[in-house]
C-alpha cells in the first residue's frame, strides 16, 4: 500500500492498462498521441507496388520510413505520401492538413536545387527558418510554424538515410515532448569498437552500426558506408554511432557513443 506504481512521462500501454484496472484505477490523466501528417515531394516518386516509368524515378521510401518510425514513436500519423514539384499543389496540400495535424514533417525539397519546392512554398504558409546542420547524414534541416494556429513542421532532406537519421535527431525529440516522455531527448550509450571506424572531420557523422553484447561489453561495428541512399544498410543496423567533429578514425577497442534504435 502507497507503492508507486507509474510515473509521470510513463506510457500507457497495455501492461500499464492491466495494472492500473488490477488496482482498481479507471482513469488517469493522460497526454493523447500527436497527430503526425507525413508527405514526400518530387515528380521523381513512385507509389510503391506500381511500375518506374522512366529514367530518374524512384520508389517513395521517405514517408514510409518516416510514417512508420513516427507510429513505433507512439504517434497517431496520417499517411498522405506523394506530393509532386507543384507549388499550389503543395501549399494547398499543407494549409489543407493543418486542421488535424498537431505536426506536419515533409521529406525532400530543402536543399539548393532549381525544384526544392518546399523552400520556396513554405514561407507562404509559415514562418519558416532553413539552415545547414553540421551533422552527416543530415546537413540541409527546415523547420516552420504553418498557418494562424502555428502548427510546427519540421523538414527534412530527401536522401532516405538522411531523413531516418534527421527523424532520430530532431523529430523523435519533438514526438517525446509533445507526449511528456522524459528524457525527451535521447540518451546515448557507450560501446567498444569492434572494428575501425572511419569518418569524416568537421561534422558530426551518424554512421549506422551493429551493436551486440559479448559477455559484459557493448561491442559496434560500422555497417556500409556514410552514403545517404543505402537503406539496405540501414535496415541491417541497430544504431547510429556518433562520431563527433573532431574524429577521424576509431581504432578497435576505443569507445564510442552511440543511440540504439530498437528501444524506444
Amino acid at each position: 500500500e502507497g507503492a508507486q506504481v507509474l510515473a509521470e512521462g510513463d506510457r500507457v500501454d497495455a501492461r500499464a492498462v492491466g495494472l492500473l484496472a488490477g488496482i482498481g484505477i479507471d482513469k488517469v490523466l493522460v497526454r493523447p498521441r500527436p497527430r503526425v501528417v507525413v508527405i514526400a515531394t518530387g515528380n521523381e516518386l513512385v507509389q510503391p507496388g506500381l511500375e518506374l516509368g522512366r529514367p530518374g524515378q524512384i520508389y517513395d521510401a521517405n514517408s514510409y520510413l518516416i510514417a512508420a518510425a513516427c507510429r513505433a514513436a507512439g504517434a497517431q500519423v496520417f499517411h498522405v505520401g506523394i506530393v509532386g514539384d507543384d507549388a499550389e499543389v503543395l501549399k494547398q496540400t499543407i494549409v489543407d492538413q493543418l486542421i488535424r495535424a498537431d505536426l506536419i514533417i515533409s521529406s525532400g525539397g530543402i536543399s539548393e536545387g532549381d525544384y526544392d519546392i518546399v523552400k520556396r512554398v513554405t514561407p507562404e504558409v509559415g514562418v519558416t527558418h532553413f539552415l545547414r546542420v553540421a551533422m552527416q547524414p543530415g546537413k540541409p534541416q527546415g523547420f516552420g510554424l504553418m498557418g494562424e494556429d502555428r502548427i510546427p513542421m519540421i523538414m527534412v532532406p530527401g536522401n532516405p538515410v538522411s531523413s531516418y537519421v534527421s527523424f532520430q535527431a530532431f523529430i523523435r525529440p519533438v514526438l517525446n515532448r509533445m507526449m511528456g516522455v522524459e528524457p525527451y531527448v535521447q540518451s546515448s550509450v557507450r560501446a567498444i569498437a569492434k572494428s575501425i571506424i572511419r569518418s569524416r572531420p568537421g561534422v558530426l557523422q551518424l554512421a549506422r552500426g551493429l551493436v551486440t553484447d559479448e559477455g559484459s561489453r557493448r561491442m559496434v561495428e560500422p555497417v556500409g558506408g556514410h552514403s545517404s541512399h543505402l537503406l539496405n544498410d540501414l535496415a541491417k543496423a541497430n544504431c547510429l554511432i556518433l562520431l563527433e567533429r573532431d574524429v577521424d578514425v576509431v581504432n578497435p577497442g576505443e569507445p564510442v557513443n552511440v543511440w540504439l534504435l530498437n528501444e524506444h
